[in-house]
């Protein structure tokens, strides 16, 4: 048995994060998380003439597009083209604004600011009714629906949803491509030989198109998406922040699923970070991003599949056996505290890949409570630090949250969230490429070993 890593009892953080929103001179929406009250940021004018913009594009070239062979919609966005790309620092669009340069974020500071993205794939998504039967996620007993604006706490905590205490379990288990597998005698017996692929299960039927109509179908981009900055500090990264700033972009995290989450149109909710030139970063400003589809994901799909499939094996739940097998196991645990459990997954896709699960279950960041928050904090900082110590540097890397679709009951009470940080640098100087087998038959080789990226990582100081 390896012993993980132990992570210090989570410090202090604020007692609440204030809620301001306000307009930027296009119309856009901009939203301060603030870590102490009364700042009278967002009624900072923004002085910019954006009045020349366009827009997002609307013509024939903007929207999503359904791909009858595999089973999935694709976003098509060539209106965003002309996006900024990689600006000195005296350009930075994501910095605080200063006299004589106006930026994104019209205040002369921050600490952590959301605002939607002024060159997006998704828009137009209004407050109304979420999900295919009208229910808005109103995140039904997570003791946290974020607070309006006008500087009234936001922050969450409370108790998880429909969990009952249960241990938290993993995801992260391959799934088809999409639709049901050909060789049933490849799947692992409890698998149920089946994947959320092409609309074969309820998560998502209201968005697959049938019969002839799949052939060519269409609909608007309608969603939204929106920008995450973490700090005013050009030159820092997540991994350096303090507990408490990274506290208030959960809070933030929490707070966007909520609102986006009951919008019209959006059936789920999707926040994530770029980190690095390397994954596509065109803003080295420390930021990340909320994506509000229009649709469930195909990986999304997959998660739920693979979970239900497992459940009428006559199995509990996948994602707490999951996590469950991982700390019996003990040789792929990175680190854990009380509350989360960091582990390199068996079948690893990227040379260093870890997910981190709560050890209660809960659908989404809304249904955390606040010891959760915390706990989470103080171990994906050490994690990211661990990545950082593996290589002598910051590696590129993608961290992407793993939440429940918008609206609906029953796979929120089933699904686990998660979150997974995946780095394409397999060495120092080397990266890990998406080529033939990847690209073509969504097939991964995996360079490194699990338990020994697991082993370096728990190593790493």
């Amino acid at each position: 048995m390896h012993e993980p890593a132990a992570v210090p009892a989570p410090a202090a953080v604020p007692a609440a994060v204030w809620k301001n929103s306000g307009r930027l001179a296009d119309g856009r929406e901009i939203i301060y998380f603030d870590e102490s009250p009364g700042s009278g940021r967002a009624q900072v004018r923004d002085t910019r003439d954006l009045s020349d913009e366009a827009g997002p594009a609307t013509g024939p070239e903007s929207g999503i597009r359904w791909d009858p062979l595999a089973g999935e919609w694709v976003v098509i966005a060539a209106q965003r083209q002309g996006r900024t790309f990689l600006p000195p620092l005296e350009q930075c669009p994501l910095c605080p604004s200063r006299p004589g340069r106006p930026t994104e974020i019209p205040a002369s500071d921050y600490d952590v600011v959301v605002f939607e993205n002024r060159f997006p794939s998704l828009y137009g998504a209004q407050p109304g009714p979420a999900g295919p039967d009208g229910a808005a996620a109103a995140q039904a007993g997570s003791g946290g629906t974020p607070e309006g604006v006008g500087g009234t706490p936001a922050r969450a905590g409370g108790t998880p949803a429909g969990v009952g205490g249960t241990p938290a379990g993993a995801g992260g288990t391959p799934a088809g491509a999409g639709g049901t597998p050909a060789g049933a005698g490849d799947t692992p017996a409890g698998a149920g030989g089946t994947s959320a692929g092409a609309g074969g299960t309820s998560a998502g039927a209201g968005d697959t198109p049938s019969g002839r109509d799949s052939l060519t179908a269409r609909r608007p981009p309608t969603g939204r998406c929106e920008v995450v900055c973490f700090t005013a500090d050009h030159d820092s990264a997540f991994a350096y922040l303090t507990p408490s700033r990274a506290r208030t972009v959960v809070e933030a995290g929490a707070d966007r699923t909520a609102v986006l989450g009951a919008m019209g149109g959006i059936r789920q909710v999707f926040c994530f970070e770029n980190k690095g030139e390397e994954i596509g970063v065109t803003l080295h400003h420390p930021h990340g991003q909320i994506y509000g589809f229009p649709f469930v994901t195909p990986r999304t799909r997959q998660l739920i599949g693979q979970a239900a499939a497992y459940a009428r094996s006559g199995n509990g739940n996948l994602f707490d056996d999951v996590v469950a097998s991982e700390l019996s196991a003990g040789t792929r645990v990175v680190a854990r505290n009380e509350h989360w459990t960091a582990f390199v997954p068996a079948a690893a896709r990227w040379p260093y890949e870890v997910l981190l699960f709560p050890v209660r279950r809960v659908p989404d960041l809304p249904a955390l409570c606040d010891a959760a928050r915390d706990a989470f904090c103080e171990l994906y900082l050490d994690v990211l630090r661990r990545f950082d110590a593996v290589f002598g540097s910051q590696p590129p890397y993608i961290a992407a949250w793993y939440q429940a679709p918008a609206g609906g009951t029953a796979t929120r009470n089933d699904f686990g969230l998660h979150l997974r940080v995946m780095s394409v640098r397999r060495a120092p100087g080397k990266l890990k490429y998406l080529a033939g087998t990847e690209s073509g038959m969504g097939v991964w080789i995996n360079d490194v070993v699990p338990e020994t990226a697991a082993l370096r990582l728990r190593e790493a100081r």
